[in-house]
């Protein structure tokens, strides 16, 4: 056995694990999501509606995590659908970090429902990893409420192959004299950073399984893929050397996105959501002491087609106003003003936190005062709340005037998991 124990653990349908949880052991409920075919969905009026978390019961109608509502309420008429609860669901993710960190200080986690282990060295202990992995996932069943599937082996991509395999509530090991029984004869598509476009790339290739792929010319893939060919050879014979780090890493971009209430054909309104999205990024750029030198701009229209576009800035900035106008010159060169929108997103990249700012001879604008005013605003937004202020543009509209992120009639204010 290799010396490193790496545990990947994922809780199994969590947001609806979670709404479970909640109703039957705090409300009482007598109904258990869990049993019947049921599904955590987004709002259908806001046209946010798609499928978050189902029930085992409602893969039995092939619904899937991520289609809209509609079309699994045509695969099965009775299901059960509930409303996300974020609170909620951040309390039970936060119950779950602080029992894994009473085991080891290497406990890092990597989303809202999945977390790594490295439990090296904790044989004498708690005894072998098998046992530890059991223990856990049983005392997360008792005090919370809900299950976990947990992935053992000696490198956290392992690991977390394992964790996929057979659900729920179980216990799957994977080290590297196990792969090419349990692993290479899995889909190609069950690999970790295999999407459905290079899957569809790799069938073409006659890359049809996971072994089929570790086998391969990793100059043919690197023909095909570049650097991302490389990596995907390398997962698919097991081999990752990223460590589980027990303290977040530092943000790359700042972004947010927002599904439009409804269809947007005119600029004015594009350029208001966009305005919407620049005041919560910004807010989180200056929180944070950053500045951000390039912007993308990201469109859904109403067929689902995808576009992306960006701008380097001439001189980093956290002006909300600044980001704003290169936001909106970016998104007259993306848009042609005629496909109606349904999404709009904004990311900025290239951060620094440097001080000095690049003034342009010819340019009026009054970055000194506008940074200023920035900050007077966040200060009273943060005391009084994100409504205490908003730009006059938004009086009357039908849109929230800071979007992107948690939408406000999502937030409950439910406190206990």
């Amino acid at each position: 056995m290799d010396h490193s124990i790496i545990f990947h653990l994922d809780v199994n349908s969590a947001f609806l694990s979670w709404e479970a949880a909640y109703r039957t052991s705090i409300l009482g409920e007598s109904i258990d999501l869990r049993t019947i075919p049921s599904a955590v969905g987004g709002d259908i009026e806001k046209r946010r509606g798609i499928i978050l978390a189902k029930s085992i019961p409602a893969k039995k109608y092939n619904i899937q995590t991520g289609e809209p509502v509609l079309s699994a309420l045509n695969k099965c008429p009775h299901l059960t659908l509930v409303k996300p609860n974020y609170d909620l669901y951040i309390k039970c993710s936060k119950a779950f970090m602080s029992i894994l960190k009473e085991y080891t200080p290497l406990a890092e986690q990597y989303s809202i429902d999945e977390a790594y282990m490295d439990v090296t060295g904790t044989e004498g202990l708690y005894g072998p990893p098998i046992k530890l992995a059991s223990s856990i996932k049983d005392r997360i069943h008792k005090e919370l409420g809900f299950t976990v599937n947990i992935g053992i082996s000696s490198n956290k991509l392992l690991a977390k192959m394992a964790s996929d395999f057979k659900k729920p509530n179980l216990v799957h090991t994977l080290f590297t004299e196990e792969i090419e029984e349990k692993m290479w004869p899995l889909r190609i598509g069950d690999l970790f950073f295999v999407g459905k476009a290079t899957e569809k790339k790799l069938k073409l290739l006659g890359i049809h399984t996971i072994g089929q792929l570790a086998k391969a010319d990793v100059n043919l893939l690197k023909a095909h893929f570049k650097k991302h060919g490389e990596v995907i050879h390398q997962y698919a014979n097991g081999i990752d050397c990223m460590e589980v780090m027990h303290h977040a890493l530092p943000n790359k971009g700042y972004g947010n996105s927002t599904t439009i209430p409804f269809d947007v054909y005119s600029s004015y309104d594009a350029k208001l959501v966009l305005l919407s999205l620049c005041e919560t990024v910004c807010m989180r750029l200056r929180a944070d002491h950053m500045k951000a030198g390039c912007i993308a701009v990201t469109l859904v229209d109403h067929s689902f087609h995808y576009a992306s576009h960006q701008k380097t800035l001439t001189s980093a900035t956290h002006v909300t106003t600044e980001i704003y106008d290169y936001a909106c010159k970016v998104l007259d060169e993306l848009w042609d003003q005629v496909t109606p929108l349904r999404q709009i997103g904004i990311h900025t990249s290239k951060l620094s936190q440097s001080t000095a700012y690049q003034y342009n001879l010819f340019d009026r604008f009054k970055y000194d005062k506008h940074e200023k005013l920035d900050k007077a605003i966040d200060q009273i937004r943060n005391k009084y709340g994100e409504d205490s202020v908003l730009r006059a543009g938004f009086l009357g509209s039908e849109l929230n005037h800071m979007s992107g992120g948690i939408a406000k009639e999502k937030k409950t204010g439910i406190t206990k998991c």
